[in-house]
């Protein structure tokens, strides 16, 4: 099995979010659909600022959700590296937990009353992301299947995955071992870094691996902005603060 130099059996994910998108562009507000936006200027240059405090990494995979704004994302992070990038793979299990059961879409003021707190109730038995939309805990499953599916995986030690700001906190709650209980505490601001890495060892019937332990080395390093000054919303606040179409 491949593994981080220096270790035995030690694989090392780069965990991201998607850059700045606007949820209440025209786009959005004719279609209803959030999954087709792309990234602002802002958001690519998030990414772009991403890329290049990650120039010097050398990555075996690179992966994304497949919406427009994560294959955006993991494109110009790829963009900026060194060394010769790997080609970009799609794993559905990794978009964003489905919403559902808001009605129109509202004034920006009123889903912020509503959302603002969401991932604070995740853990309630049968929480969704709305009345009609995923179980949070469905979306743990899937997402995590996702990622051990690639911990299964031969011949790679290091991977990128750009994802979206509920999964990530669902891996980051899965890594502590807390599961639904800890997602409230993971904040996730655009185009952030997170670095996980995973310690393997075969597993005893001889297929595929098993996690014995999983280790956080960071969560939500923005390089466009390293110490968050003027960063005093959270990405759900910022989301729904008001801003140009």
């Amino acid at each position: 099995m491949s593994a981080l130099p220096g270790t035995t059996g030690r694989r090392r994910i780069y965990l991201m979010r998607h850059g700045h998108v606007n949820y209440f562009s025209r786009q959005v507000r004719e279609t209803g659909d959030t999954s087709l936006v792309p990234l602002t200027e802002l958001g690519q240059a998030q990414a772009k600022a991403a890329g290049k405090a990650l120039a010097h990494v050398t990555f075996d995979r690179a992966i994304c959700s497949g919406y427009p704004r994560t294959e955006q994302t993991a494109q110009h992070v790829l963009a900026e590296l060194d060394t010769p990038a790997p080609a970009l793979e799609y794993d559905r299990r990794l978009v964003e937990i489905h919403g559902g059961g808001f009605g129109p879409v509202m004034e920006q003021d009123d889903i912020a009353s509503v959302m603002t707190f969401t991932f604070d109730q995740a853990a309630e038995p049968g929480a969704k992301m709305g009345p009609a939309g995923e179980a949070f805990g469905d979306a743990l499953d899937r997402s995590v299947e996702g990622l051990t599916a690639l911990l299964n995986s031969p011949n790679w030690h290091t991977a990128l995955v750009v994802a979206h700001e509920g999964i990530n906190r669902l891996l980051l709650g899965w890594c502590t071992g807390n599961g639904l209980k800890a997602i409230q505490a993971f904040e996730q601001d655009p185009a952030c870094i997170n670095i996980i890495d995973m310690d393997l060892v075969p597993r005893e019937t001889g297929e595929g691996t098993e996690v014995v332990r999983k280790i956080i080395k960071a969560v939500n390093v923005t390089p466009y902005n390293y110490v968050k000054h003027g960063m005093n919303m959270t990405s759900l606040e910022a989301i729904f603060s008001r801003e140009p179409a």
